[in-house]
This record gives C-alpha cells, structure tokens and sequence, in this order.
C-alpha cells in the first residue's frame, strides 16, 4: 500500500483475527487495577507541572547576580521556555512514531529516562548554553510522554470513564505545578540556601519523584489494543484474562460478557504516508477541531505559565520569592477545573463542556485584561481573576488531549497526537513564550494587555471551532468512533473473497 512502511527482517503484517479484546476492556468496572494505570502513567504530569512551574517562578532569582549562571529573567521566560517547548514539540513526533511501532510501555519507560537525566543535568548547570541545552532536552522526554502515555491510558480506561479520567490525568499537571510554587518559596529563602543552590536543588527534587514515577511504572502493562493489531494476539488475550480474573476476585462477582468482536488484519507498522491520508484526507473537520484546539490553549498556558511571575514582579512589584505562593492559588483553581468538571464530558457531552470551556475561558480573560488594563487589579485580585479564567480553561486544554486521542483510528493514536500537540505547541507554545516575554518585559501595561487579548481570542475561536466540530465520544469505544484501519482493510478483503 502506498506510504507504508516495512522492516527487511519482519513482515508488515501478520495475518486476520477476531477479537473480543475492546468489549472486554471497555465493560470493565472501576477497580484497583484501573488505580495503577492512572497512578504509574498520570503522575507524570505532576513531573512536568513541577518542573515548569519551578522555572516560571525561579526565573528572577536565577537572573540575580550570585546564583552561578550569566543569564537575564527575560532569556528564561522567552528564550528557555521556548526551547522546552520546541524540544517537546520534536519529542512528540520523535517518541510517537516508535510508540505506535513498537508499544506503549517501552515508550513510556524510555521517555521517562530521558526527561530524568535532562533535569539532573539542568541542576548542573554552569553556563548558560548548557542551561538551554538541557531545557530543550527535558522539554524532548517530556513531548515524548505526551504521545505515550495518552495512547495508552485511553486505550487501557473503560469508554465509561474515559472523559473524566483522561482530563482528570490531564490536569493533574496543575498539582505540580502547586508544589513548584510552595517549593520556590523554600528553595528560595536566602536564609536557607545560598542563592547559587536552591534552585539547582528545586530541579533536583524532581529527579528525586521522577524516580519514584519510574518504579511504579513499571507494573503497568502494554496496551491490548496495541498488541493485538501488531500480530500479538495471543499475549493480548493473556493480559485481559488477567485483568478479568483480578476484578472478578475483586468485586466478588463475574464480568457481564463483552458487547461484541472485531475482526483486524494484523500488521507491524503503518507507514507515515497512511496516517496522513487518513487525518487528512478521511477526518479532516477532526483535523481543524485538533489544530484549533491545540494551538488556543498551547498559546494561553505556555505564555502565562512561564511568565505569570515576571508580571507579578513588573506590574506588582512581588518579591521574587514570594511569586510562588501566588501561581499556588491559580495552580490549584486549574486542577480543580477538570476534577469537577471531568465527568460532565462523560455525562453532559463532548461538544457542549469542549465548546463551553474554551469559549467561558476566553471571554472571563478578555474582561481580566480590561480590569487590568483599567488598574484596577492588584496582585491579589489579578490572582483571583486568573484562577477563575483557568478553573474552566484547564478543563478545556485537557480536552484537547482526549480529543486527538479517541477520534482517529488506534494504528495513528500516538502519532496523532504528537502531530496535533507539536503542531499546535508550536504555533501557540514557541511564539507565546517570545511574544510573551518581550511584552512584559517592556513595563508598559498595554502590551501586556494585548497578550492577554491575543490568548483570549484564540481560546474563543477554538471554542466556536468545537462547538461546530467537536466528535460526541463519550461513552462509546474507541474503535466505534474511529474504526481501525486494519478493520477496514479486513473487511474489505473479506467481501473480495
């Protein structure tokens, strides 16, 4: 087939199967199996949120003179954090394409390694190209668990919980980034660490939890769904009886039997040229709906996370030891969003809560930049107004995760959402960090305004976007959204002969 890719040494497929293995996963109850995928894949996003957080509020203290790098608060914010961000743009498409050739779990444990050395070699940084070299290096592992670890939690989570679960996974970022702000104030205090050392030991924290994630992960399996497509059928079925026999055990009373079968031409890899064709060319109103999605909130959640503390200091005159306990109360309004709101994507709708989120965000952001630009906020009540706007943009920006995850065909899971992230991070992540930064360096007030303006109004026209485009997921199977390429494709044999 054209645009497929094949090994010299293995074959690109490997015969047809029926399988019950989706059914199976998707009438699952919640059990303390579930527990373990959402602890050993989601806690990683407590790692980034910290991580990032850490730098947004050390940025000030790293540019003072003593703290053992030649670097200004501005190059941090704009220049480093657009380097993270480009790095986990290229992690993305890098780690997604070996994820979907070969699995989620040792993708996931790879990309993990990665990020982990990155941010040990941050702490020692000694010079401020090593410094920028080790953010974009940190910034790779991390894109590279963005496409792995998606993947496998909405293929490994009943369709039942999917929604909440995936933005409840999603936007436990924000409770790292709650203790990357209470853990600057310490790392911090001059009269605990020497300027020089804290924030070399604010990263190190991370690599501390970092390995922790890495033992627990290890207990999380492979997809089912990825084996049985790439000819492992039998260790598919292995696995799921496992998990069967667990929660049968478990909840003291047998399984119901599964909704149906699926009938898939196994295969070893699909070919770049495949996934194209069909994001493009067979979903391509799913294409726009990613792309809208993405780059509105890649724009609003980079830009303000890395540079919410240099706005305190310039406009508010906030010590830069103090910038942490402020991003702590608009950290905790965005884990809240998707917490409490998680489980209306389930109940309510896909298109309703996507549209509704984006576009309350935007609008209460718009009427935050006005106070703003008014004077009528102070550093508090500009916190508070930042807590609401994000309580509903979080829920929002989750979504975008969830919905490039469920809505193409499993064979371009990953790679699809390495493509939308990288794409749409690029678009909003890179230039919102630049043009952020060179705003609110400036001291004028406008110029900080029209950023916000700009985040606002790309967050609107992404909720418009979904509210004509978005897919009604919820509780339904993956493979009833997007059908399996493979299916098709067996199908179509099937009718010729």
């Amino acid at each position: 087939m054209t645009g497929e890719a094949s090994s010299a040494s293995v074959p690109a497929s490997t015969g047809t199967i029926t399988t019950a293995v989706p059914a199976r996963l998707d009438r699952l109850p919640w059990s303390r199996w579930h527990w373990m995928i959402v602890i050993g894949l989601g806690t990683v996003w407590i790692l980034d949120g910290l991580e990032v957080t850490i730098v947004g509020n050390v940025a000030g203290r790293i540019a003072e003179e003593g703290s053992g790098l030649d670097i200004t608060s501005a190059q941090i914010t704009g220049l480093a954090a657009a380097l993270y961000v480009a790095g986990a743009c290229l992690g993305a498409l890098f780690f997604g394409r070996l994820t979907d050739l070969y699995g989620r779990k040792k993708l996931f444990m790879a990309t993990l390694v990665v990020y982990l050395a990155a941010t040990a070699l941050t702490a020692l940084s000694f010079e401020t190209w090593w410094f920028f070299l080790f953010r974009f290096l940190t910034g790779f592992g991390i894109g590279g668990e963005y496409a792995a670890i998606n993947s496998a939690i909405d293929e490994l989570i009943p369709s039942h919980y999917r929604g909440r679960v995936d933005l409840i996974i999603n936007g436990s970022y924000w409770l790292g980034a709650i203790g990357g702000s209470l853990l600057s104030i310490v790392m911090l205090d001059t009269d605990i660490f020497p300027k020089d050392l804290g924030w070399r030991l604010s990263f190190a924290l991370g690599v501390v939890l970092g390995l922790v994630v890495l033992l627990v992960r290890r207990h999380v399996p492979e997809s089912p769904r990825w084996q049985f497509i790439h000819g492992q059928g039998e260790k598919a079925d292995e696995l799921v009886s496992s998990v069967e026999r667990e929660i049968e055990k478990e909840k003291g009373k047998p399984l119901p039997p599964p909704a149906g079968e699926i009938t898939i031409h196994q295969r070893k890899s699909i070919g770049f040229g495949l996934i194209a064709k069909t994001v493009f060319g067979r979903y391509p109103r799913r294409a726009v709906l990613g792309l809208a999605l993405f780059i509105g909130q890649a724009f609003l959640y980079n830009a303000i996370t890395f540079g919410f503390g240099a706005i305190l200091i310039t406009f508010f005159d906030v010590p830069t030891g103090s910038t942490g306990s402020y991003f702590a109360v608009i950290a905790a309004g965005n884990f809240l969003g998707p917490l409490l709101l998680g489980k209306f994507f389930d109940t309510v709708g896909r298109r309703i809560m996507i549209s509704g989120t984006y576009l309350l965000s935007g609008l209460l952001l718009f009427g935050t930049a006005w106070l703003f630009d008014n004077g009528s906020l102070t550093a508090t009540t500009m916190t508070a107004c930042w807590c609401v706007v994000l309580f509903f943009a979080s829920a929002g920006a989750s979504s975008a995760y969830l919905t490039v995850s469920e809505v193409f065909p499993m064979e371009t899971r990953a790679m699809a959402i390495a493509f939308f992230y990288a794409l749409g991070t690029a678009a909003g992540g890179i230039s919102g960090p630049l043009i952020f930064a060179g705003l609110t360096e400036s001291g004028v007030v406008g110029d900080t305004v029209l950023a916000f303006q700009i985040g606002a109004g790309l967050m609107c026209a992404a909720g418009i976007v979904a509210a004509f485009l978005a897919v009604n997921a919820e509780r339904r199977s993956l493979e009833d959204i997007a059908t399996p390429l493979s299916a098709t494709e067996a199908k179509t044999e099937n009718a010729r002969g």
